[in-house]
């Protein structure tokens, strides 16, 4: 067996997908003279932690479970004028994640809460955080099961291991005051640690009726804005603004 294809099973081996596949060309340029051995190993060992990280990232963003991909690029900051773009561009950096700050969208439906909490978390994502999406109903409901069977706290440990947990969509439905207490637990695991992305189309002051404890309520949302960003969104829905524009479109025709 000749050393190239011994080399070859060496590079399976060790599951150096990216050398094995661009190797042939690279030893044709040294062979050509065009690149040392110092560099032709450079570049392969370059190509190879460029693929590996690019297909940690497209793991990581798989494993999220985000619903839908959106980026910071694909947001109209034009549309939604209450927004301090400086302040999300900023939250872009990540700053939030190593100084564990929650971050808290409040607004009605439609305004883009969600957008901005998934374009974060794919930030945060590409550049290796364990992070996880889930809506609050289908989260409450594991923890509705989880009380049935007596493991709170076991969820409450598989939630806490996320270094960014972000949960959609509080306050459409209330929850029985069990299935709250265990919600009150994972913000209570995660404090001062971890950080929590969280939308809502309630205001804080209403937790307490969603929650059903008024008591309960105000010691979670004591965890939660202690350490904080509180984004306020007010505006019109992205989903009429096609419409808008068709009716003015329509009306300016008609004029």
């Amino acid at each position: 067996m000749s050393n190239y294809i011994q080399l070859l099973n060496n590079l399976d081996r060790l599951e150096l997908t990216k050398i094995k596949e661009i190797l042939p060309s690279y030893l044709d340029a040294a062979i050509k003279n065009e690149k040392t051995t110092t560099d032709v190993l450079k570049e392969l060992t370059d190509e190879e932690i460029k693929f590996r990280e690019e297909r940690a990232r497209i793991i990581n963003l798989k494993i999220s479970h985000f619903p839908s991909h959106k980026t910071i690029n694909d947001f109209d900051f034009s549309y939604q004028p209450s927004i301090n773009k400086a302040q999300i561009l900023d939250l872009l950096s990540l700053r939030f994640i190593e100084q564990c700050e929650n971050i808290l969208f409040i607004g009605s439906s439609g305004v883009g809460k969600t957008h901005l909490a998934i374009a974060l978390g794919m930030e945060a994502s590409s550049k290796r955080y364990s992070t996880y999406f889930i809506h609050f109903n289908v989260l409450m409901d594991k923890f509705k099961k989880a009380a049935a069977e007596g493991r709170i706290q076991a969820l409450v440990k598989h939630f806490t291991k996320y270094r960014i947990l972000i949960i959609d969509e509080i306050g459409y439905l209330p929850i029985e005051k069990e299935v709250a207490n265990g919600f009150f637990q994972l913000v209570a695991a995660r404090y001062e640690s971890k950080p929590l992305i969280l939308t809502t189309n309630q205001p804080l002051s209403r937790w307490g009726d969603i929650l059903g404890d008024f008591t309960l309520a105000n010691a979670l949302i004591d965890r939660l804005v202690h350490h904080s960003h509180i984004i306020k969104i007010t505006g019109h829905s992205y989903r009429l603004k096609d419409k808008t524009l068709y009716e003015e479109g329509a009306e300016t025709s008609a004029l």
